[in-house]
């Protein structure tokens, strides 16, 4: 058991930004406890054929993957309950790291994953190629296209801030 626990308190950050990353940080701590419970209850059925570390990403990745779909239901649910006329809702602009967040966010969910595991969390491209269950040629292509759409999306943006300075 200590091992265990041992074992949790070194995955525990990686798995947290990694979801975070995903998912944005007001979900990570749920969706981490939720990866390291889908974890244990599969603990008899790891069969040690790639790394733990791997391996719990793979688990964290689809935590927040269902998580996701979870999420874009409700919001189609709220969406048909507030389809009558609209209040003015004013939203506080977000600072510059909670923007990147949310472009990164906003890609593609292969692309995201790949992306935020190499280039957020660090992972080579043949980790991040076992985690996400592909060839590392696959990964390589969705961080480069990944990358092009995030500066795509950034452009715009850069280009509208320098023009109100």
């Amino acid at each position: 058991m200590e091992d265990l626990t041992a074992f949790v308190r070194r995955a525990q950050p990686e798995v947290w930004r990694f979801c975070a990353s995903l998912a944005g940080r007001d979900e990570a701590d749920d969706l981490t406890q939720e990866t390291f419970a889908r974890a244990l209850r599969a603990l008899p059925s790891f069969r040690g054929e790639s790394s733990t570390r791997t391996w719990l990403l793979a688990i964290a990745r689809r935590v927040v993957a269902d998580h996701v779909r979870a999420e874009q239901r409700r919001r189609r649910r709220l969406a048909r309950l507030r389809a009558q006329p609209n209040v003015n809702r004013t939203v506080p602009g977000p600072s510059a790291a909670h923007a990147l967040a949310d472009l990164v966010r906003g890609l593609d969910d292969d692309r995201r994953d790949a992306f935020v595991l190499t280039q957020v969390l660090g992972l080579s491209y043949a980790e991040a190629a076992e985690v996400c269950g592909c060839e590392i040629g696959t990964i390589r292509s969705r961080v480069a296209r990944g990358r092009r759409e995030l500066l795509d999306r950034l452009a715009p943006a850069v280009a509208e801030e320098q023009h109100h300075h």
